[in-house]
């Protein structure tokens, strides 16, 4: 089903529950990793998924269509997964650990984790990194997103975005490199 065909469900009430129905069937599980990649926790994971589904349902109105669909749901779950974060890390201000540090433990004791330390490893050099160059890290490694795609979801222009990334690139790798010997490539 195009996003067209899915917004003409969306938009009309006796139809709309059918297509967010489906809207959440199509686009349900790339937003739980996008999101999954941010907070690294399965629950947290979960949970914001839930809360962005609902936030478009309240909001498909407000749709604009100057952009495609999936680049309004993404903007839409970046921003609540940035809240949720800086939230988070508001409670952690007065706390001695930080919550990287915190995100790293939940995902140690995380069932749904099961990656070799190679991969846990990964995540903290992710971690160190400033917010914007780890979402854009994000989305490029995970997400294979083109540059052009996150342009206009973050609205920033592809040459800082690629800039962006290439830092976030050298800086996990330079991170990675003082633990292992072994060098990791990632995309261009």
């Amino acid at each position: 089903m195009t996003d067209n065909e899915l917004l003409s469900l969306l938009l009309k009430d006796k139809t709309r529950e059918k297509g967010f129905s489906l809207l959440v069937k199509n686009y349900k599980e790339r937003i739980y990793w996008q999101v999954r990649h941010m907070v690294l926790s399965h629950e947290d994971a979960n949970d914001l998924t839930q809360e962005i589904f609902i936030k478009i349902f309240q909001n498909i109105d407000s749709f604009n269509k100057e952009s495609s669909l999936l680049t309004w749901i993404y903007r839409i779950s970046l921003n609540h997964t940035l809240n949720f974060l800086q939230s988070k890390s508001q409670r952690y201000k007065s706390n001695i650990k930080s919550l990287e540090d915190s995100m790293l433990d939940n995902l140690k004791s995380d069932k749904y984790f099961d990656s070799s330390d190679i991969e846990l490893k990964l995540q903290k050099a992710i971690l160190s990194l400033p917010e914007k160059q780890r979402m854009v890290f994000n989305l490029r490694y995970y997400d294979d997103m083109p540059f052009k795609e996150m342009e206009e979801i973050l609205n920033t222009t592809q040459s800082t975005l690629k800039s962006t990334y290439h830092f976030a690139v050298k800086k996990v790798q330079d991170m990675l490199l003082d633990n292992e010997k072994d060098k990791f490539s990632f995309p261009n």
